[in-house]
């Protein structure tokens, strides 16, 4: 997985967060498949499509603070992470 410090967009914006869809309990093979990017003061109440229950690792970057919820709409259980 990147380090939460390296986490920025190939012309160097920041990135607050990825989301990732495959995971493994070998961390070389780690936050691979699909990429969701997660823009800092992005606020998403609703996963975009094909994405609802497929996140399995994630990585957040420094000085940021990701929050999620286990329903749709903001509902539900939250956890919240952070580098």
């Amino acid at each position: 997985c990147p380090s939460p410090s390296t986490l920025k967009l190939p012309n160097g914006t920041r990135i607050c967060a990825q989301l990732y869809t495959d995971n493994s309990p070998y961390y070389d093979q780690c936050c691979a498949g699909e990429v969701l990017v997660v823009d800092p003061g992005e606020d998403v109440p609703y996963m975009p499509r094909g994405w609802a229950a497929r996140v399995s690792s994630l990585v957040v970057g420094t000085r940021c603070e990701l929050t999620v919820w286990s329903r749709a709409g903001k509902k539900g259980k939250s956890r919240r992470f952070g580098a």
